[in-house]
């Protein structure tokens, strides 16, 4: 394929896929329930001559194009959000209650795009394909998609992985990517802190746990200002708080949740620490606690080279002054666990619908359906790239 049209071929299957973008944005699936996106896709998959694997990861999809080394992986998502969409357009969810309000519809349509225009390709090397069920929520071990997939092989003899995100904040025709840190590592956290209960008129008698929970969350909200040092990404935020039943009784305890961030190993654990030391405080006034904590998946990490591929890439595509630095936040993405496996990178995908922006996790998220060639065409040029200069 010549790098010089790829574009254009990617543009001649725009209508395909809208139509795919479309069909799995009316009919949301949330996270390792996604039984007939996955049948859609692999119905696609084997229509084009591919052999495929199903199952990976619980309800993932894999298929390769090619044979041998080096292999480079493609990773789309496919799960939904548990909303109600308020959109009104003429794709809206068909499921009640369930909406592709991050974009994983359109990273799957733009996966099958990428498969469209490689499977009768010629090169030398493996793209391997990767649909990937559950980035949106953990099953009952608490463990996501990535980290299943990667339990049944599917980063197997990988050498590089990469993909997108669709940035609704930003222009159509943009990508933005940076080396580093792309996104936080994610761990929750789950207390309990215990008092003695009693009458709400005689507190002389009870050990309060709200007194106490009020010290606790006091000293949570000072961890990260007072005790990580201020060029160490990281957050601490309480996400729950419940307790007692009714108005003149102190209860027994009061139940505390939260989530942390960060991008480096030594501050996670430093915030275990610190985070065990607020609930400490809980003993000093004479009480007690629980606390237990849940292990997420690891900070994203873009690999320099992963970067400077796609980089080298979108500046030829769609132009270098479209290549912006990434807007950085803490939020968690399990792509991570592909990329601490193999070197790798994740660039973010501008689809603005012009004056009109539409922000993540949203009723009323959608995206500019124009920047699905783009996408597809920035993943296929830096598979097809990184294969030839192996």
């Amino acid at each position: 394929m010549n790098e010089l049209n790829t574009l254009d071929k990617a543009k001649a299957i725009h209508e395909n896929l809208i139509s795919w973008r479309r069909d799995f944005h009316m009919h949301p699936e949330l996270g390792f329930c996604e039984h007939r996106t996955a049948e859609k896709v692999a119905e696609i998959l084997e229509n084009l001559g591919l052999e495929i694997k199903k199952g990976v990861g619980r309800t993932g999809v894999v298929a390769d194009i090619g044979t041998g080394s080096p292999v480079i992986a493609i990773r789309a998502d496919m799960d939904a959000l548990p909303l109600q969409e308020k959109n009104d357009v003429s794709y809206v969810s068909q499921n009640p209650g369930l909406m592709h309000a991050c974009g994983h519809d359109a990273h799957t349509a733009m996966l099958l795009g990428v498969a469209t225009l490689l499977a009768n390709e010629k090169f030398s090397g493996t793209v391997r394909l990767l649909f990937q069920p559950s980035e949106e929520r953990a099953d009952e071990e608490g463990i996501s998609g990535a980290p299943r997939m990667v339990e049944d092989g599917a980063m197997q003899g990988v050498d590089m992985v990469i993909a997108l995100h669709v940035a609704p904040m930003t222009p159509t025709g943009q990508i933005q990517i940076e080396s580093g840190p792309a996104s936080g590592g994610v761990d929750s956290w789950f207390g309990r802190i215990i008092g003695k209960g009693g009458h709400g008129a005689s507190p002389q008698k009870t050990i309060d746990p709200f007194y106490i929970c009020s010290h606790v969350i006091m000293a949570l909200n000072g961890i990260v200002s007072r005790r990580v040092a201020p060029f160490s990404p990281a957050v601490v935020s309480i996400g729950s708080l419940h307790g007692g039943h009714t108005e003149n009784v102190i209860p027994e305890h009061v139940d505390l949740t939260g989530t942390l961030r960060y991008t480096v190993e030594d501050v996670q654990k430093e915030l275990h620490t610190e985070i065990r030391r607020a609930f400490e405080l809980s003993r000093n006034l004479g009480g007690d606690y629980e606390l237990k904590f849940e292990i997420g998946d690891p900070p994203m990490i873009n690999a320099p080279r992963a970067v400077k591929l796609i980089s080298a890439v979108a500046a030829d595509l769609i132009g270098a002054d479209n290549v912006l630095p990434m807007d950085k936040s803490l939020g968690a993405e399990d792509f991570g666990v592909f990329s601490k496996i193999a070197p790798g990178a994740m660039f973010s995908l501008g689809s603005l619908i012009s004056g009109d922006e539409r922000v993540g996790h949203n009723p009323y998220f959608d995206i500019d359906e124009d920047a699905l060639p783009i996408g597809t065409a920035i993943l296929v040029e830096s598979a097809l790239r990184y294969l030839k200069a192996k």
